[in-house]
């Protein structure tokens, strides 16, 4: 077994290494980028009619549920989904990170406990990366090489050096992850053997050249061959998955102007054995002449594109129905008056909620009259709500907006979560 990091290594998986790369050629067994093929759907499969009556369906679906919420909501809910869709990629990954140790995570309040804590540490490092790709960071280039890249270099740089380290099940050998930079050695996952080290820029190079200029009805259609593809190329020596649902995170943000207020991440989850079932499924050859003309099946690809687009039509529809405005106002108020009853909060708590549902914001001048106490039991009503993460504000004069804690989910936003039970609870 390797050891463990030197400070030197540390550096260089840190991105601070001062150094050229000396190392050597890397193994490159020749294969043809036709191996990969086909990279897209096509118009002839008699799948497509159906494919593209998904994809409008999707288009209308998201564009009236980011319409039907009111000014402000949209940014409060973005903030939970991106806990969420951290959470639900993690799960994949078999990293059960509780919400409110993601939430924990996001205030620099970390576990004692080290496992847990690392696990915090990854969770903020997902949701730092999604943040950036939410402010833009991708826009105009999600389905790139160096997209992938940075997507890549950004997540694992941020992770603790513990989790910076790959191990072969066969040898138990433990290989250096370094970020932002593609594997070094042969990779296996199930019964695929993925592309040899030295091919894979030119794998990358043919992936970019199918999915970036795509238009936004085809990139909406394709993002579910796009994502196999990626995951068949295997380019990282780990966070493959992470990467790959993040870049088809940022390619239907884009694409459907999604507002980041839903993600395909809890779908896959939910349906965490169909997932890898049709993954695994577009891993194989061409079963005979009526499937497609390329060297992997077209059929699986095009019954992958069907259970993508299904699912993201699933959960803009399970958002919508859980954001519908009377229903989750009243689940706000009725939370607020409950806790003013136990003591939870302030009396009139309830009052300065109602009016942010209203008005979107509250002002801090308008505090006093809004809850009808002098402004220093006002202040202490706002600094309560804010201590229990309902409320939020961008600083200290910023007015008071709506906020989605993890710890309220479960009442607030009932299902977006599975029953969870906290191992210190």
């Amino acid at each position: 077994m390797a050891a463990e990091p030197s400070k030197k290594l540390a550096k260089k998986l840190a991105g601070k290494g001062d150094k050229p790369d000396l190392r050597p050629a890397l193994p490159d067994h020749g294969e043809t980028v036709s191996q990969m093929e086909p990279m897209l759907v096509s118009e002839s499969t008699k799948h497509r009619a159906r494919l593209n009556e998904l994809v409008f369906e999707l288009v209308a679906a998201a564009t009236a549920f980011k319409a039907s919420l009111p000014e402000g909501m949209v940014e409060a809910l973005s903030d939970l989904v991106r806990s969420m869709n951290c959470y639900y990629s993690n799960l994949i990954e078999g990293h059960n990170t509780h919400p409110v140790d993601i939430e924990r995570a996001l205030t620099e309040d970390f576990s004692a406990n080290k496992e847990q804590r690392t696990l915090q540490l990854e969770a903020k490092a997902h949701i730092a990366t999604q943040r950036w790709i939410d402010e833009g960071g991708l826009v105009g280039r999600a389905a790139t090489v160096t997209a992938l890249l940075e997507v890549h270099r950004r997540f694992e740089s941020a992770l603790p050096i513990e989790l910076l380290w790959v191990e072969d099940r066969k040898t138990k050998r433990k290989e250096p992850v370094v970020p932002g930079e593609r594997r070094s050695g042969f990779a296996k996952v199930g019964r695929l053997v993925a592309v040899s080290p030295g091919a894979i820029p030119r794998f990358l190079s043919r992936w970019e050249t199918a999915y970036a200029r795509l238009s936004k009805f085809d990139t909406v259609l394709q993002a579910a061959a796009a994502h196999h593809r990626l995951l068949w190329i295997h380019p990282f020596a780990d966070g493959n998955g992470r990467v790959a649902r993040l870049i088809s995170y940022a390619m239907l943000l884009e694409a459907l102007d999604t507002g980041g207020i839903w993600s395909i991440a809890r779908g896959f989850a939910r349906s965490e054995d169909n997932y890898k079932r049709h993954l695994a499924e577009c891993d194989l050859p061409r079963r005979n002449d009526l499937d497609g003309r390329g060297a992997l099946s077209e059929e699986a690809l095009a019954s992958f594109t069907e259970f993508f687009l299904t699912t993201c039509l699933d959960q803009v529809t399970f958002m919508t129905e859980l954001m519908q405005p009377a229903a989750l106002r009243k689940r706000i108020l009725d939370w607020a008056k409950d806790e003013e009853r136990v003591g939870g909060v302030l009396p009139n708590s309830a009052r300065a909620l109602a009016h942010i549902l209203t008005h979107r914001v509250l002002e801090r001048k308008d505090v006093p009259e809004v809850v009808g106490f002098d402004e220093r039991k006002a202040r202490r009503v706002t600094a309560k709500l804010h201590e229990r993460g309902i409320i939020t504000a961008a600083t200290h004069k910023a007015p008071f907006r709506i906020a989605f804690p993890a710890s309220l989910a479960p009442g607030l936003m009932p299902g977006l979560y599975p029953k969870l039970l906290r191992k210190d609870a």
